[in-house]
């Protein structure tokens, strides 16, 4: 994925966090380790989704590269919100690799009003948080996941306690759910198209293999 943003930018460069057309037969290129807290409101619906993605040396080093505009091997406090307004514009377009469903239906969210940037450890790490754009009752089957649609971004939970919900409410249970990517691929043949084969980011099934939080709630 390209960052797309006011700065003339290498392809070469800054190939990751977001992208025009990658072929789905490519593979991810930019790895991130992330953590999701879906974080709740007395009345039992979501309050917000709080993303952290800490992402790989070889990556964190290009974007040093490309936004230490003084060459000190820093990003100071200007470079960091540079960084934060590019990749903020940039993954707009992709619902900031956020999907939230209910009972199967899609659920909008609210683009997040900013992102947060650090440079800690020779490693980029992204803050942010979102809101839905409609009450969001947990009742039902709820699913939080973050994928990128270009596969280009591998966003990898390594543990399952790295995607949390806030004092989970009585009556509701939590799972993670790691999808198999030829299990996904054969049990969704008959839906999936010539178009997704050639143009993953074109189409909203790519969702099908991301990672996601579960949370079955009564009524």
């Amino acid at each position: 994925m390209q960052l797309k943003g006011r700065r003339a930018i290498p392809a070469t460069a800054l190939v990751a966090l977001l992208t025009s057309t990658v072929p789905a037969s490519v593979h991810p290129h930019v790895f991130a380790e992330a953590r999701l807290e879906v974080m709740l409101n007395s009345d039992r619906t979501v309050k917000s989704l709080r993303h952290l993605w800490r992402f790989d040396d070889v990556f964190s080093s290009t974007v040093l590269m490309e936004f230490d505009k003084n060459a000190d091997l820093k990003l100071d406090d200007a470079e960091l919100q540079e960084i934060a307004e590019t990749i903020h514009a940039s993954l707009a377009e992709y619902n900031y690799f956020q999907v939230v469903t209910l009972d199967g239906k899609d659920v909008a969210m609210k683009p997040p009003p900013a992102l947060m940037v650090n440079y800690e450890q020779d490693q980029l790490i992204v803050l942010f948080e979102s809101e839905p754009k409609a009450p969001l009752k947990l009742t039902g089957k709820v699913d939080f996941g973050v994928y990128d649609p270009t596969f280009y971004t591998a966003i990898d939970f390594t543990e399952d306690t790295n995607m949390a919900v806030a004092d989970l409410p009585a009556g509701c249970s939590r799972s993670v759910i790691r999808p198999d990517p030829d299990e996904a691929l054969a049990q969704n043949q008959a839906t999936l198209t010539e178009q997704f084969f050639n143009d993953p980011a074109g189409t909203d099934m790519s969702k099908i293999f991301a990672t996601k939080l579960e949370l079955t709630c009564q009524g």
